[in-house]
């Protein structure tokens, strides 16, 4: 496990929607140059807890610390000009723009406040696919024409434009075939590389084992378990996910053991 201080932290924290806890006393922590996976099953409060975190909802209770101090999250804006970058499941491309187009949407370079800087848009664009080694057929090709991975890619760079210190990743994989999914699960690992905390949200387990450094569990809206990737495996957070001991997976391991006997 990563130690040192992280650069986010939620300590307590709970959240309600009239009658519904969604979180309960929910403790996360995110150090720099670390992979984070987010797990649980639907319910669990996963979608909360980010959404918490990107200033979509402001918690009830308890506090977020960015880089050790406590801080108030109320919008969006906030969060990002903090340095969290989110790339939520549907992505939010624009299929009209070209690849420079949805990387500084929002964000264009101007000269002199007025006129677009193309170039300069389009130079540190392929600067920054090439130092996340980012392989597409040009800068200037239309999102729509992209593969799903190329797609997702392009997503998450355009995150780190604003040079962000944690990334939210929200399901990079679903749907993606196995050649695209080693393409965005190298991303993830060059993220961390670059001193990056990475917060993944996955169903997928295979996944999770390939390149998060800690898996941190939710259930029915509470922490259960916080595990070292290299002191743990799938069954063991399977169990946690599910909140039970006894479930299809540690049976049949169990008649496994048995039938070796």
């Amino acid at each position: 496990m990563v130690t040192g201080e992280p650069v986010l932290a939620l300590r307590g924290v709970s959240k309600r929607f009239g009658a519904v806890q969604a979180l309960t006393d929910i403790e996360l922590e995110v150090h720099p140059g670390e992979v984070v996976a987010l797990v649980g099953d639907n319910g669990a409060g996963k979608s909360t807890l980010v959404k918490s975190i990107a200033g979509v909802h402001q918690p009830d209770e308890g506090t977020i610390e960015w880089e050790g101090r406590p801080v108030s999250i109320h919008r969006p804006q906030d969060a990002q000009h903090l340095g969290v970058a989110t790339v939520y499941q549907d992505l939010a491309l624009c299929d009209n723009l070209d690849v420079v187009g949805n990387l500084f949407l929002g964000r264009e370079l101007k000269h002199f406040g007025l006129v677009l800087d193309e170039v300069g848009m389009e130079q540190r664009s392929r600067d920054l696919l090439d130092t996340l080694s980012i392989r597409i057929p040009s800068v200037r090709i239309p999102i729509a024409s992209l593969s799903g991975g190329q797609r997702q890619v392009v997503a998450i760079a355009r995150a780190l434009i604003g040079s962000p210190k944690v990334v939210i990743l929200d399901e990079p994989t679903a749907a993606l075939g196995v050649e695209q999914t080693a393409q965005v699960l190298d991303l993830v690992e060059r993220l961390r590389d670059r001193g990056l905390g990475v917060i993944l949200i996955s169903h997928n387990m295979a996944d999770v084992m390939a390149v998060a450094d800690t898996v941190a569990v939710l259930r029915l809206g509470r922490n259960n378990g916080v595990f070292d990737k290299r002191q743990t495996n799938q069954e063991e957070i399977i169990s946690a996910i599910t909140g039970a001991t006894d479930n299809a997976v540690t049976r049949r391991r169990a008649r496994g053991s048995e039938g070796a006997q």
